[in-house]
């Protein structure tokens, strides 16, 4: 028994030290605004947009380089995402103001199933184009930090633009950014 209360002390000795250090990390993390979580951060080197093909809800097939010469949003996300999910009502908004600035918006959903996708999109109104990548190959291709995470391609196919976790897609400041980019 004394054996028994030794390492169950023990256990809850570590838990709370990793609790105590986790606590600890979250007061040392750098605090970010609203205001900055909204921009869109450059990407260094521009590196070149790794081109894919995926199927739209419609089983179209759909790639990349088809939009080359136009700037386009990339959006990774799931319906299992709480950050995504509320994140795409800004999407479509952003996307009735985008397309008819001639910027492409695509969104590609990771894994999943696709009843749920099209649940998901029906219950949220979404007209903007949806991917399914449900191999995850598309994803694993990219350089991804979780979900959601976005890139802004510009008109020369390099990711120039990127935002790791929600954003307000349709605020000034970033709908000015994407623009930015174009020719």
């Amino acid at each position: 028994m004394r054996k028994m209360n030794f390492i169950g002390g023990r256990l809850q000795y570590a838990f709370l030290i990793t609790a105590i250090a986790l606590m600890a990390g979250l007061f040392l993390l750098p605090q970010v605004s609203y205001a900055q979580a909204q921009f869109l951060h450059k990407m260094d080197g521009k590196p070149l947009a790794k081109d894919f093909e995926l199927p739209d809800l419609d089983g179209n097939k759909v790639k990349l380089s088809d939009f080359k010469g136009k700037v386009v949003l990339v959006n990774f996300w799931a319906t299992w995402c709480p950050p995504c999910r509320a994140e795409i009502p800004s999407m479509q908004r952003a996307w009735n103001i985008l397309k008819d600035k001639d910027v492409m918006l695509l969104a590609i959903h990771v894994g999943g199933n696709e009843d749920r996708v099209w649940t998901f999109l029906t219950d949220f109104g979404v007209e903007f184009p949806v991917l399914l990548d449900a191999s995850s190959k598309v994803s694993r291709a990219w350089p991804m930090m979780g979900l959601p995470v976005s890139f802004v391609i510009d008109p020369e196919g390099r990711i120039a633009l990127q935002a790791i976790g929600g954003r307000e897609w349709d605020d000034e400041k970033m709908i000015a950014q994407i623009l930015a980019l174009k020719k």
